[in-house]
């Protein structure tokens, strides 16, 4: 009887601290979570002005390259100077 007294405090303890550890840690990722959403809510805005200039970006683009398939010198320079960077350009087919 004495030694399951002399048992019953150190587990107590133990699960205490187990408690309390898992709860500190719950709350930094919810701090965390709380964190990287607005993070995320602050880039959206920049996320979609740069998907709107990539659209007109590729609607220029694909209008060059079909004034260069045409035969316009000055549109396959500019084709040339686009390849030259690394960025490939096709027309849109309608």
């Amino acid at each position: 009887m004495r030694d399951a007294a002399r048992i019953e405090l150190p587990v107590a303890l133990i699960v205490a601290a187990f408690f309390l550890i898992t709860a500190f840690q719950t709350e930094r990722l919810v701090q965390e979570h709380s964190s990287l959403a607005a993070l995320r809510m602050q880039q959206e805005t920049a996320l979609l002005q740069a998907d709107k200039i990539r659209a007109r970006f590729q609607m220029l683009a694909s209008g060059t390259a079909k004034l260069a398939e045409s035969g316009n010198d000055n549109a396959k320079a500019v084709l040339n100077q686009l390849q030259s960077q690394g960025i490939t350009v096709r027309p849109t087919t309608p």
